[in-house]
């Protein structure tokens, strides 16, 4: 069977749409100093070395389902959605310290690799991270500037529009909150549940669906059919992305093994491990998180005791529920059945990856 990232030939068509408007940028910043090349460069790889187009994916069949037409333009619009992606990852690596994305070197360790390399001036580590941030913010003002120039209709435009600024406003505040349980040491299930909704569900299907019937025009009772099956499944989503973060094969994931271990990651299956776990159990769990130095043996030790609390089973449990709920609504909404079997498709490539 197709994969539905194949589906109408979109992952070919939005790489397409995303290599044309970054050449663009290119010749637009180097024209402003050859230095800039660097920066366009890095943006390039990092949108085009990756990424499972899962946001574009969504917006363009929720379109699809709502009744719109297949153009180019479309393809183009949907495209934004990988730069916010690129932005709030790059942002998130840096505030994670995570020297690897998809196993190649993250933003602000390659550039404070070029400017260890080039014997700049002052600290290598502090240009790393002032050129991500700024890389972060790049793609952030590209994201919208893609989507207006898009080809899209100005009406239709002005449909989308609020909720692509929610959108962007949800994941930056969903970001806050995830550094804020981390520096808090908040455990319970309720602030995991509201950091994985914000950070990564709202986003990641949700609001791309919502994009996508807003542009196309769809009704309201459309709009509520997508949030009763884009809600559940990006939670269901994030919570396969923790389990990743700790169980995930690093070959598969390009990340180290325990990577949100080591950068304290306060999520439901380590809620779900707190609670599950006795008092010993719980604070050599609460030492461990956060703790840069683990090594693969303490690593392997925590998992054992996230595994034995119940935490695992419980989260693969409620990924079960939360699609079981997705799914329901998918049947019920008032979509073509071509739509609604790439919805369920992509569905399932969300919350069964290994990736």
């Amino acid at each position: 069977m197709t994969s539905p990232l194949e589906a109408a030939d979109l992952r070919a068509r939005v790489d397409k749409a995303l290599a044309a408007f970054l050449s663009g940028q290119r010749a637009r910043l180097t024209g402003i100093d050859p230095a800039l090349a660097a920066v366009a460069e890095a943006l390039e790889d990092f949108v085009l070395g990756g990424g499972k187009r899962l946001r574009p994916a969504f917006a363009y069949w929720g379109y699809r389902g709502a009744g719109g037409a297949d153009t180019d333009q479309i393809v183009a619009a949907v495209s934004a959605l990988e730069l916010v992606q690129a932005s709030a990852l790059i942002h998130d690596d840096l505030m994670d310290r995570s020297d690897t994305r998809r196993g190649e070197p993250s933003v602000h360790r390659r550039f404070e690799a070029r400017h260890t390399e080039a014997g700049w001036r002052g600290g290598s580590a502090a240009f790393g991270d002032s050129a991500a941030v700024l890389l972060g913010d790049l793609a952030l003002v590209w994201s919208d500037e893609l989507l207006h120039t898009s080809g899209v209709g100005a009406a239709e435009l002005t449909r989308g529009r609020p909720i692509f600024d929610e959108m962007r406003t949800e994941v930056t505040v969903g970001q806050y909150l995830d550094v804020l349980t981390q520096a808090t040491a908040d455990t319970s299930l309720e602030r995991a549940g509201k950091v994985a909704r914000f950070k990564s569900a709202k986003y990641t299907v949700e609001r791309p669906l919502l994009l996508g019937a807003a542009i196309a025009g769809a009704p309201a009772d459309l709009h509520e059919a997508y949030s009763g099956f884009g809600l559940p499944l990006g939670e269901a989503f994030q919570l396969r992305d923790d389990i990743l973060g700790v169980f995930g094969d690093p070959e598969r994931t390009g990340k180290p093994a325990g990577d949100d271990l080591r950068e304290g990651k306060r999520t439901y299956l380590v809620a779900a491990a707190f609670a599950g776990l006795d008092e010993a159990g719980r604070a050599e769990l609460d030492a461990g998180l956060g703790d840069q130095g683990l090594d693969d043996r303490r690593v392997t030790r925590l998992r054992t005791l996230i595994r034995d609390s119940g935490a695992l089973t419980a989260t693969e449990r409620r990924i079960d529920e939360l699609m079981a709920a997705s799914l329901t609504a998918l049947a019920a909404a008032p979509i073509d059945d071509e739509a609604r079997g790439v919805l369920h498709r992509l569905a399932d490539a969300a919350t069964r990856r290994t990736v």
